[in-house]
C-alpha cells in the first residue's frame, strides 16, 4: 500500500489499483467535492424496504437466508412487503403466487380462521427484527364474489390482463371482510405484542387501478373503509394507508385520497377514513435497441414526480409518510430473460449501478417536492429452486448474492445526515427527468453522508446503455473532516469485485455447481473492499482521494475516525 503526501491541499491517498490515477486520463478527470460541514437533511434509509409476490418463500431455506442478510446489512429494521397474505390455497409457492388459507367458511357460512401459514411468515420476520408492510390482500375464495376460477397459474410470457380472476374480486360480504382484518390484527397483537404491531404499516390491496382489482373505484374505497375499521377496532394506534396504485394511477390515487379526507365513510357514515401513509409504485421501462439493453430511469422518476404532485393537491397531507410500494427498473420480477430479453440487465452490474443512480434521484425528488418519503420498496427477493442466474429480478440466486445486493450493503453503511456533495459529471435532475442517462458521457454521480465518527461517499459510473467500460479517473475532495487522522476503505461493485455472476460465468455457467464452486460463488457474492483499510493524516480538515471507476461500477468510500 502506498501513501502520497501533498502539503497544503491535504492528502492524495493511493489505495491499490482502484485508487491509482491513470496519467493518460487526466484530461477526463471527474472532480467530486464533499463538504462534511454542510448537512442537507437526515440520511433516511428509504432503501431498506423490499418486497415480492410469493409470501411462502419467506420461510423456505434460501428465503430465510436472504432475509437474514437483509436484516444484517441495515442499521434500522428492514421492512418487507409481500402479496397474497390472505389468499386461499395450500401454501405452496409458485411464480407470482402464494397463499396462507387464513380464511375459509364452514358449511353454514361461518368464518373459520387459520393463522398457521401466515404466522410462519411473520414469525420469520420477528426472529430477524424485520417489520412487515402488511398487505391486506388478496380476496379469500370463500369471500369472493367470483370464486371460480380462483387460482392463478402464471408463467413468463402470460400478460398481466390474465391476472384478474377469483382472488381479485370484491367481497360478497364487506362486514365479513372487515371482521377478517379485525381478527387477524387482534391475533397479531396477542402473538407479537401491542408495541410491535404499532410499529408496522398496513396497506389495503395492490395496484387496484389495474387488473389486480376487478371491482370499481368506489368498491375499492368501500373495501378500504371496512379494512381500516377492522384494523382500528383491533388496535386503534395501528397505521394504515394505500392505495399502492401503479405509476400511472394518478387519477385513482387522487380519488382515493379525496375519499379518505372528504367523503362519507362506508362504515361509519361520517366524513373521512383513517389514512396514516400514502403509497404508490414507480417503474422504469428497459428496451433492447440494436441488440443492447437500454434502461429508462426517467419513466420511473416521472412516476414518482407525478404522484408527489397528486399528494401535493391535499394540504392536509403535507407531512404524511410516503412509501414507494414498488420502485424498480420495470414491472415484472418473475419474467426471465428467455421471454423478456430486455431483462438481461439483472444479473450483472447494470442493475447495481442503476439502483445507485436512481435511489440518489429519489432523495433529490423528495427534497425538491418537500415530501416525507420514508420507504422505497425494491421489488426483488429470490426465486426458490429455480435455475442459476435465470434472469429474474432477484437479490440472490440459489442462496448466492447477486451484485445488486452489495449496493444495498453500501447503503447500509450510510448513516447520520446527508451532506453537500457535487460532481462535475453528475447529470442534473432535470436532464435525467427529461431524457434519462443517455448523453455521450456517463453519469458519474455522488451521494454522501456523515455520522458522528464516520463519513461515507457513494460514487457510481452509470449509463442507460448496458455496456462495460474501462475505469475513468475520479478525484474526490472531502472537506470538513473533524479529525487529525482517518481510516479510509473503498468498497466496490464492478466486473471484478462483489460479483458472483462473473465468477459463475468463468466457471462455465454450471447449473449444477459442485460444493466447492458454491462456496466460491457465495464468497464472490459478498461486498469486497478494494484493499485493506489505510490510515491517513488529515491536513486542514481535508482529504483527497483518487479512484478509477469503470462504467457500471459503484464505489463506497468510508472514512472512520
Amino acid at each position: 500500500m502506498q501513501y502520497l503526501k501533498y502539503i497544503g491541499l491535504g492528502l492524495i491517498v493511493i489505495l491499490g489499483p482502484g485508487f491509482a490515477l491513470a496519467q493518460n486520463n487526466i484530461a477526463n478527470l471527474t472532480h467530486i467535492q464533499v463538504d462534511l460541514k454542510t448537512e442537507t437533511g437526515p440520511m433516511k434509509p428509504i432503501w431498506a424496504w423490499f418486497g415480492h409476490d410469493e409470501p411462502n418463500y419467506t420461510y423456505m431455506r434460501d428465503g430465510k437466508k436472504l432475509l437474514a442478510e437483509l436484516a444484517a446489512l441495515s442499521p434500522v429494521p428492514v421492512h418487507v412487503r409481500t402479496h397474497n397474505l390472505l389468499t386461499t390455497g395450500d401454501g405452496l409457492a409458485d411464480l407470482k403466487w402464494g397463499s396462507t388459507n387464513i380464511y375459509t367458511e364452514d358449511a353454514q357460512g361461518n368464518p373459520v380462521y387459520n393463522y398457521r401459514i401466515v404466522d410462519s411468515i411473520f414469525d420469520t420476520y420477528m426472529k430477524l427484527g424485520i417489520k412487515p408492510l402488511a398487505q391486506l390482500s388478496f380476496m379469500p375464495q370463500a369471500l369472493s364474489t367470483h370464486p371460480e376460477p380462483y387460482r392463478l397459474h402464471w408463467h413468463p410470457g402470460l400478460p398481466d390482463k390474465d391476472f384478474g380472476i377469483g382472488w381479485a374480486y370484491p367481497p360478497k360480504d364487506y362486514k365479513k371482510w372487515g371482521d377478517l382484518v379485525y381478527h387477524w390484527v387482534k391475533h397479531c397483537v396477542e402473538r407479537y405484542g401491542k408495541k410491535e404491531v404499532e410499529s408496522w404499516y398496513w396497506e389495503v390491496w395492490n395496484e387496484p387501478d389495474i387488473s389486480y382489482w376487478r371491482g370499481t373505484l368506489p368498491e375499492y374505497c368501500k373495501l378500504y373503509d371496512y379494512a381500516a375499521n377492522g384494523l382500528k377496532r383491533a388496535l386503534p394506534t395501528a397505521k394504515i394507508g394505500g392505495a399502492d396504485v401503479t405509476g400511472g394511477g394518478m387519477k385513482f390515487l387522487n380519488a382515493f385520497l379525496k375519499h379518505c379526507l372528504r367523503d362519507t365513510n362506508y362504515v361509519t357514515g361520517k366524513i373521512g377514513s383513517p389514512l396514516d401513509m400514502v403509497s404508490f409504485h414507480a417503474k422504469g421501462s428497459p428496451k433492447v435497441v440494436n441488440g443492447i439493453v437500454v434502461m429508462n430511469g426517467s419513466r420511473q422518476l416521472h412516476n414518482i414526480e407525478d404522484n408527489f404532485k397528486v399528494i401535493g393537491n391535499f394540504p392536509e397531507l403535507k407531512n404524511i409518510p410516503i412509501i414507494l410500494g414498488e420502485s424498480d427498473p420495470e414491472g415484472c420480477a418473475a419474467c426471465g430473460m428467455a421471454t423478456s430479453p430486455e431483462n438481461a440487465y439483472r444479473n450483472g452490474t447494470m442493475y447495481s449501478s442503476y439502483t445507485a443512480a436512481t435511489v440518489a434521484r429519489e432523495y433529490e425528488l423528495a427534497d425538491e417536492y418537500q415530501k416525507n418519503l420514508v420507504g422505497s420498496v425494491n421489488w426483488s427477493f429470490e426465486f426458490e429452486n429455480q435455475p442459476w442466474f435465470a434472469g429474474y429480478r432477484d437479490l440472490a440466486t440459489n442462496g448466492v448474492d447477486k451484485p445488486v445486493l452489495n449496493v444495498f450493503r453500501m447503503f447500509g453503511m450510510m448513516k447520520g445526515n446527508k451532506v453537500k456533495a457535487e460532481s462535475d459529471r453528475m447529470y442534473p435532475l432535470k436532464t435525467v427527468m427529461d431524457s434519462g442517462f443517455r448523453s455521450v458521457k456517463t453519469d458519474i454521480g455522488v451521494l454522501a453522508a456523515k455520522d458522528q465518527h464516520s463519513a461515507t461517499v457513494m460514487i457510481w459510473n452509470y449509463h442507460d446503455e448496458d455496456k462495460q467500460g474501462a475505469g475513468e479517473p475520479v478525484k474526490i475532495s472531502i472537506s470538513g473532516v473533524p479529525a487529525q487522522k482517518v481510516t479510509v476503505t473503498e468498497y466496490r461493485v464492478d466486473k471484478e469485485h462483489s460479483n458472483s455472476y462473473e465468477v459463475w460465468k468463468k466457471m462455465g455457467s454450471p447449473q449444477n455447481p459442485a460444493l466447492a464452486q458454491i462456496n466460491e460463488l457465495e464468497k464472490a457474492g459478498q461486498l469486497q473492499a478494494m484493499t485493506k483499510p489505510g490510515k491517513v493524516n488529515v491536513v486542514n480538515g481535508k482529504v483527497s482521494l483518487n479512484s478509477l471507476l469503470p462504467r457500471q461500477g459503484v464505489s463506497l468510500i468510508k472514512l472512520d475516525w
